[in-house]
């Protein structure tokens, strides 16, 4: 049987303040605007933290041991340990956690967090995701 270590407290630290950043910008802007706006929103507000955030964080796929670009762009990496996906849909459906899973499995990254700005309650759009 597979154990798995703890997440590192670090870690949990920044997505704590992840989670805090996208309360304000959900309490600001509230829900039906574009992914983009939010995407920007949430970025400033976590520099403003001190955090370091990369968007549209590029990852190659190494499919044969040769790294190729597919294509595939992270909406957001802070502080080199969390990856953001960022949703603006009606209900969050398994196929993106799926995507956030693989993008943890291709990064080595262990957590993930999940966050759809199209709800009345920001808490209810929110999934974390542990590998």
């Amino acid at each position: 049987m597979k154990t798995f270590e703890p997440i590192p407290r670090e870690t949990e630290r920044v997505a704590k303040v992840i989670i805090e950043a996208a309360f304000k910008v959900h309490s600001s802007l509230g829900p039906g605007l574009l992914e983009s706006v939010y995407e920007v929103c949430l970025a400033y507000e976590l520099e403003k933290r001190g955090m370091k955030v990369e968007r549209q964080f590029t990852l190659p796929v190494v499919y044969e041991r040769i790294r190729l670009d597919a294509g595939l762009r992270l909406d957001m990496v802070v502080d080199q340990s969390v990856i953001v996906e960022l949703k603006v849909v009606e209900k969050i459906n398994s196929i993106f956690e799926a995507q956030l899973l693989t993008y943890l499995k291709l990064t080595g990254k262990r957590l993930g967090l999940l966050v759809n700005f199209n709800v009345p309650l920001i808490k209810d759009g929110i999934k974390r995701m542990v590998l």
